[in-house]
This record gives C-alpha cells, sequence and structure tokens, in this order.
C-alpha cells in the first residue's frame, strides 16, 4: 500500500502543467539531439545545466531525465534512415535497421523500435519504483567507509566499462579526482591548487566542466571530421508492423528489456553494454542468424529494448545511493547540487514529491515520446538536412551565455574554453571522458568520506576491511578490476568497443 500511495504522490506532482510542460520540452530535446548524429544526451544536458538553475529542482530534473531517455528513441531514426546512429546506444540498430529501410521497411523498423523501447522503458521504471525505495532503506545503514568503498567500487566499474585502453581510463579517473580536489579543504580551509586565482577558491565549475568536455570538445571533433548525410528517403510511410514482424518481436523486446534492466545499473555506460549484449543474445538463440546484418526485426527490436531499459535503470543507484552509472547520471547529480540538493537516500525520505515525482515522469515521458514520435517522423528527418556549420555555432554561442549566467564569472568562460580544448585533445589520443566526469564528480564525495572514515576510525586504516559491507565492497572492486585485466576478458572487450566505433 506504501507503493501505491507514493506512486500516487509521483504522479501528483509530475502531472502539474509546470512539470508536464517540462517533459514534454524535455523528451522532445532528447529526441532532437538524438536524431542530429554528434551531439549526444551526455553534451546536451551538459549545455542546459545552467538553465536548469533558474527552475524548480523537480521541473529540472524532470525535464533533464526526459532529455536521456528520449535521446535513446530519437537515436534509433538516424541509425535506421541514414546508418548513423545519433546516440551511441543506437550503433547496432543500424546494422539491421538500416537493412530493412532499404528493403522498404523504414516505417515499420521505426515502429518496432519505438513500441520495444516504449515497452521496455515502461517495465524498467516500474522496476525502479520497485527497488528503489528498499535499496534506500539499506543505504540509510551506510557509514562513511561503506560510502568510500562503494565509490571505489563506481570509479572502479567506470574503468572497466570505459572505451578503449583500461590504462587510459584509469588516467582519466585519477586526472577527475586530481580536478576535483581543486578550491579550500573541508577540514583545514586551506586553498589547494588554485593557481593563487580567489575565483577557485570554491573548486571549479562543474558546469564549466561538463559543458567544456563533453560540449565544446564534441562540437570541435565533428565539425573536424562533418560527413555528409544523405537522407535514405524524404518520406516515410507504412509506419504499422505487419503481423509476422509484431511475432518475431515480442521475444527480442522481452529478453532486451531483461538484459538492458540488469546492465543499466552497472557503472560506466550500461545502456551501451545493453545494447551489444542484447543483440549477441538474439543472434546466439535465433533460428536464423544468417538473417542479421539483412534486416533482421530481432536485430532492431532487441537492442532497443536494451539500451532504453539501460536508459531507467540507471537513475536506481542515482536516486538511492547517490552515485553515479554513468556520465548523463554524473550530470544529473550536478543538477542536483546546484538546487541544493545533497544527493543520497536521505533524498527518498527528505523530498518524496521529488523523488517519486521523477518516477512517475518516466511512465508519462515514454508515453509522450511513442506518441509524438512517429507521427513527427517527417520533421526529424528534414532535420537531418541541417549542416553542422550552422547548428554549431549557435549552440556554442547559447552555452557560453548559459555558463557565465550561473555565476556571472567571467573565469567560467575561461574554463569553458580551456576544458574544450583538453576534451578534444583527449579524444584525439582516444581516451574515454566519462572516467573523468566521474572522478571529478565522485572525487570530493571520495576525500570526504575517506577523511572522516579515518577520523571515526582514529586513524585505523584497517576499518574499510573490518566492517563487513565496506569490506565486500572492496572485494568486488578488486575482483572486477582483475578481470578486466585478464586477457580473454581484455580482448572480448577490445572487440566489442571496436565493433561499436
Amino acid at each position: 500500500m506504501e507503493l501505491f500511495s507514493n506512486l500516487a504522490l509521483g504522479f501528483s506532482t509530475a502531472s502539474s502543467f509546470e512539470n508536464l510542460f517540462f517533459c514534454l520540452i524535455g523528451v522532445l530535446l532528447g529526441t532532437l539531439i538524438g536524431v542530429l548524429p554528434g551531439i549526444g544526451a551526455t553534451a546536451t544536458i551538459a549545455m542546459l545545466l545552467p538553465i536548469t538553475f533558474q527552475l524548480e529542482p523537480v521541473s529540472s530534473l524532470i525535464m533533464l531525465a526526459g532529455i536521456y531517455y528520449g535521446a535513446q528513441y530519437g537515436g534509433s531514426t538516424t541509425a535506421i534512415l541514414i546508418n548513423m546512429p545519433g546516440e551511441s546506444s543506437s550503433a547496432v540498430t543500424a546494422i539491421d535497421g538500416y537493412q530493412m529501410a532499404r528493403k522498404g521497411k523504414a516505417g515499420a523498423a521505426l515502429a518496432i523500435a519505438a513500441l520495444g523501447s516504449f515497452f521496455a522503458g515502461t517495465v524498467s521504471t516500474f522496476l525502479v519504483a520497485i527497488f528503489a525505495p528498499p535499496l534506500t532503506e539499506i543505504a540509510l545503514q551506510f557509514g562513511a567507509a561503506e560510502y568510500f568503498s562503494l565509490m571505489v567500487v563506481g570509479l572502479v566499474s567506470s574503468i572497466a566499462l570505459a572505451h578503449g585502453s583500461v590504462v587510459k581510463a584509469l588516467a582519466m579517473v585519477a586526472l577527475g579526482l586530481l580536478l576535483g580536489l581543486v578550491g579550500t579543504d573541508i577540514y583545514t580551509g586551506t586553498p589547494r591548487f588554485t593557481l593563487g586565482i580567489r575565483e577557485y577558491a570554491d573548486g571549479l565549475n562543474f558546469v564549466a566542466v561538463a559543458v567544456g568536455v563533453f560540449g565544446i570538445a564534441e562540437i570541435l571533433r565533428n565539425l573536424e571530421s562533418e560527413k555528409t548525410r544523405s537522407v535514405l528517403m524524404s518520406k516515410v510511410s507504412g509506419l504499422l508492423p505487419s503481423r509476422e514482424d509484431f511475432k518475431a518481436m515480442i521475444a527480442p523486446v522481452l529478453r532486451g528489456t531483461v538484459i538492458g534492466s540488469v546492465l543499466g545499473i552497472l557503472p560506466g555506460g550500461g545502456a551501451i553494454l545493453a545494447a551489444f549484449a542484447s543483440y549477441t543474445v538474439e543472434k546466439k538463440v535465433s533460428k536464423n542468424p544468417q538473417e542479421f546484418g539483412h534486416g533482421a526485426v530481432a536485430g532492431v527490436a532487441g537492442p532497443e529494448a536494451a539500451n532504453n531499459a539501460g536508459a531507467q535503470t540507471s537513475f536506481i543507484p542515482l536516486l538511492t545511493l547517490g552515485i553515479p552509472a554513468n556520465p548523463v547520471m554524473a550530470l544529473m547529480i550536478g543538477a542536483m547540487i546546484i538546487q541544493g540538493i545533497v544527493p543520497g537516500p536521505n533524498v527518498a525520505t527528505e523530498q518524496p514529491a521529488l523523488f517519486w515525482g521523477i518516477i512517475a515522469s518516466m511512465w508519462i515521458g515514454n508515453l509522450m515520446l511513442v506518441v509524438l514520435n512517429l507521427p513527427l517522423i517527417g520533421l526529424w528527418v528534414k532535420l537531418l538536412t541541417i549542416p553542422y556549420y550552422v547548428l554549431f555555432p549557435i549552440i556554442m554561442a547559447f552555452c557560453s551565455i548559459g555558463v557565465y549566467s550561473v555565476n556571472s564569472n567571467v573565469y567560467d568562460l575561461y574554463s569553458v574554453a580551456f576544458f574544450g580544448l583538453i576534451g578534444y585533445v583527449l579524444a584525439k589520443l582516444r581516451c574515454e571522458p566519462a572516467p573523468l566526469l566521474l572522478g571529478f564528480v565522485l572525487g570530493p564525495l571520495l576525500e570526504e568520506n575517506l577523511r572522516r572514515a579515518m577520523i571515526l576510525s582514529r586513524g585505523d586504516p584497517t576499518t574499510f576491511v573490518t566492517r563487513p559491507i565496506s569490506a565486500a565492497l572492496l572485494f568486488i572492486a578488486a575482483l572486477v578490476l582483475v578481470i578486466v585485466f585478464l586477457p580473454s576478458v581484455k580482448a572480448k572487450r577490445e572487440a566489442v568497443f571496436q565493433e561499436e566505433d
């Protein structure tokens, strides 16, 4: 009964006119940036963080959440129509979706992707509603040692699931942790790594770092290698799948939902890995594996269900533990901090309307997406013709205005420019920026809980291994790190990310 009363509170919060409006704005923006290749949900949310400062906390988080899972919908449109995934998690969809479009079944492919995504999003949101409250209760029992160990697990997992070299991912985490140390020491009040600049006494601006590393760097990278986008067809028809297509998509959607719901919780990018895992599973269980790569319905339905389920369940560690499962969730934590909300299990008890309002908005947002996406296919197709050299300068101008408006501090603009160049260089060196952002967000929390645990134990470092939960979490972190360096696992990992690229 408590669950139903909490859901009633959530729907009453999410269904207010203001929150419905921002949910609609979020899913439309998410679909838009998913359709336009080269921007991505992470960069867009980073750019929009300054705007959320002017909104109510619930409205801003509902809008940002809508952008994230809306981008999963939009990414499939470009993957199917022009063989260019708008989102990384839609890369698998392009394999069979584009082939379906070439056979004249573009409308059916888009409908299968939308319906599979809607089902997976609905079910996985239900899982969030069921599992988030008990996990919150468990998290309330955590002390400083347990939180420190949990964050170590999160950082190690982000290393394991990052693109490319594990050593490079480890270096990115270390760099993020160092950037998080900039500012005033929380216990002694001594400035650290500020280079004598007074404006950095409170630390680097999270918005400026995020916009630079993800937004500006991504724009520079795409301007350098703009691709010619040729839309397969200007008008898409036949948006209703046939009876055979419906039969062929049911089992893959169910399996994809399960795979995505589980992998989405993992730190580092569960939605992307879920899509690839689903495609692999479908190919192995199929009676006709030779169809894959030539327009198999299961090759579209399974991955699309998996990446959307993964996008929804990645909110579980955010809402219950205050730990980001991927860069977008790290940005969500940044948005919460901007609004004066301390991420963690206390959100559910201290601000239940916000906690359950976000969960309820996911159902509403998924319904909006499936109702709006298919009728607006023609509009999305036209947007694909906008050249980057027109689109990106406008985005950069709005980014600069937004970042400056947060603190009216010119040093934030310098930070955006600097970290934009850093992000571009990292991209050229094939270093994944996601671990850097996770390290930057978790760094101050990691340090605070480490020092607090040491103070409570009077300087005894064994407190991390003598407390059962903390010891178990550290063991998991060590096990993950060892497994990643095993030759067989390393080879499979490189093969997956090479296929994605």
